[in-house]
């Protein structure tokens, strides 16, 4: 029991990272419980920006549908004007001059601006399935991330109901702590009596009882504390309020354990890990079908605009002498791109290939795998179910045997040995039924969970 709630208990401590200072304390039922702890959970946060990069990968595949090559330049600084030697000759007619020379007393601002486009008109598809296959992979993401959460909300579930059994075993050695006060008085009655029916091996047997019950109310107290720790930090929040279960007593879960062959199909169809896995594939599958339609020639409508100025510069008449420091030019019209690096491009197919390979083989494993995680999961929880019954049977005898011991000490027909055996074994069956109460209720939380089962449909608040 002790190592069962510390293992459950400790793994927390690498999920959730902010100390809490108590003030008040407040009844949470499961629901809400797993609600707050998923809201503070570090783990969840990291695996949604997964999602969050899948979510841009397709506002870049969309982006490509308008405008997709758009460049703007422009150049700036300070050009010396020019001048001629010729008096009669027009600014916009130097180009007729020769001998041309550059006035290094007149200087000016020098300014170049270059647009360019080019707008896909046609391109057999290949922008629409690279936007598809963009939107596949975050639905997978989606499912990693449910994946993820399925995960922790098992872990979230055993930490809730350890709370419930560290009540439960706080009250039940309460009680046997009146039971133990009641026996030691008996003895010492005895004793000052000098009662030659009082054999002293009871006595000393009697005292390592009771040394080992102190131990495990040690034991115990300190595994409370730890839990009300776990608690405090897992469901932290700015007023500082302490939470404990509105559940106070650990039942069997209303469930009941259905056949294998159900929890098998459930884990087929639910199991968000083998969705993800599937959804993977056609994203691949998608993938590679664009990159076999970029293998093709491209329709686009391109443009471009260019202009500049310098006012020591003038401009040009001719249509034919373009002055590159003063000019205004543009122009569309239609271009068919054909990207010529077909190794590449087989290199990017064979890859993408292999992908979709590793996927269905990933498929293929996690399905074996979550069958024997069903199977042996199931065989948990019936042999659970087994325990939880006949526990409850022995207990039944357990207090028969432990009343029938107590009339005949009173009457002075037994001895304290066997009353001390009886309470003992009364105790350890109490104890061990709801240790296998919880181990069942673990176990069919485990269980569903393999099946893609949600666990709250295991509680009822």
């Amino acid at each position: 029991m002790t190592a069962r709630i510390f293992f459950i208990t400790v793994s927390f401590v690498y999920l959730f990272n902010t100390s809490v200072f108590a003030q008040d304390t407040l009844s949470i039922d499961f629901d809400s419980f797993l609600a707050k702890a998923l809201e503070n959970s570090g783990q969840i946060d990291y695996q949604r920006q997964d999602i969050e990069l899948a979510e841009n990968r397709v506002d870049q595949a969309k982006a490509q549908r308008y405008l997709p090559n758009a460049s703007f330049d422009s150049q700036h600084g300070l050009v010396p004007g020019i001048k001629s030697n010729d008096p009669n000759l027009p600014e916009d007619e130097y180009y007729l001059d020769p001998n041309l020379i550059n006035d290094w007393d007149n200087w000016a601002i020098f300014t170049r601006l270059q647009i360019t486009v080019a707008q896909p008109l046609f391109t057999w598809g290949a922008i629409n399935k690279a936007v598809e296959a963009a939107k596949l992979g975050a639905e997978a993401a989606e499912y990693e991330l449910d994946a993820t959460q399925s995960e922790l909300e098992l872990r979230l579930f055993d930490l809730y109901f350890s709370y419930v059994l560290a009540l439960e075993i706080e009250r039940l050695l309460e009680e046997a702590q009146d039971k133990v006060n009641q026996i030691e008085r008996q003895l010492n009655e005895m004793q000052e009596e000098g009662d030659s029916d009082l054999d002293d091996s009871e006595v000393f047997k009697f005292e390592i009882f009771k040394s080992e019950f102190e131990i495990q109310k040690a034991e115990v107290f300190e595994n409370m504390a730890f839990v009300r720790d776990t608690w405090n930090y897992v469901l932290r929040n700015d007023k500082n309020e302490i939470y404990e279960p509105t559940v106070q007593f650990l039942d069997p879960v209303a469930a009941n354990i259905e056949s294998r062959q159900f929890y098998q199909n459930a884990a087929f169809s639910n199991r968000p890990e083998l969705k993800a896995l599937e959804i993977g594939r056609e994203a691949t599958e998608t993938f590679i079908s664009s990159l076999k339609k970029q293998k093709l020639p491209g329709l686009y409508l391109a443009g471009y605009f260019n202009f500049a100025n310098t006012p020591n510069r003038p401009r040009q008449s001719n249509p034919f002498i373009r002055n590159t420091t003063n000019y205004l030019s543009g122009g569309f019209g239609f271009t068919i791109r054909q990207d010529l690096n077909f190794f590449s491009i087989k290199a990017s197919l064979e890859r993408s290939q292999i992908e979709l390979n590793k996927v269905t083989y990933a498929k293929d494993a996690a399905q074996d795998g979550i069958l024997l995680e069903v199977n042996n999961n199931y065989r948990l929880a019936s042999l659970a179910d087994v325990k939880v019954n006949q526990t409850d049977n022995a207990l039944v005898t357990s207090k028969r045997w432990l009343r029938q011991e107590q009339l005949d000490y009173d009457f002075g027909m037994g001895d304290a040995k066997d009353l001390i055996d009886a309470m003992r074994k009364e105790l350890e069956l109490k104890l061990q039924l709801k240790q296998y109460i919880f181990e069942y209720n673990s176990s069919l939380a485990k269980l569903n969970k393999s099946a893609g089962i949600p666990l709250t449909t295991l509680v009822t608040n």
